[in-house]
């Protein structure tokens, strides 16, 4: 069973920034793509940003794309989400999602076969 575990979510002030953290559970984290979804309150789970297992292809949702970097640490078994120029519509719960795969960026929630558990995130004007 891959368990997957969000770290560094917050509160921070606009215009500031946050690292996410997804630790992983797996034997080999490179045979994983890894994706950040959020979900704000009221709203339903958007998907914004993954990454390949070998970390050399990357997609962003249009709405962080320059502002947020997605990258992951194959030797640590960890992905990361750099934000950036945050905004108070980034205020949402992050969920980290990864599925063994390779090929394409898969950027749809229903292609992701295992989640963590959401890290808050709250952006204040």
């Amino acid at each position: 069973q891959v368990q997957l575990v969000e770290s560094g979510g917050g509160l921070v002030q606009a215009g500031g920034s946050l690292r996410l953290s997804c630790a992983a559970s797996v034997r080999t984290f490179s045979t994983y793509a890894m994706g950040w979804f959020r979900q704000a309150p009221a709203k339903e789970r958007e998907f914004v940003a993954a990454i390949t297992g070998s970390g050399t292809g990357t997609r962003y949702a249009d709405a962080v794309k320059g502002r947020f970097t997605i990258s992951r640490d194959n030797t640590k078994n960890t992905g990361y989400l750099q934000m950036n120029s945050l905004k108070p519509d980034d205020t949402a719960v992050y969920y980290c999602a990864a599925v063994e795969a390779t090929g394409p960026i898969r950027w749809r929630a229903n292609e992701y076969h295992y989640w963590g558990q959401g890290t808050r995130v709250t952006v204040s004007v």
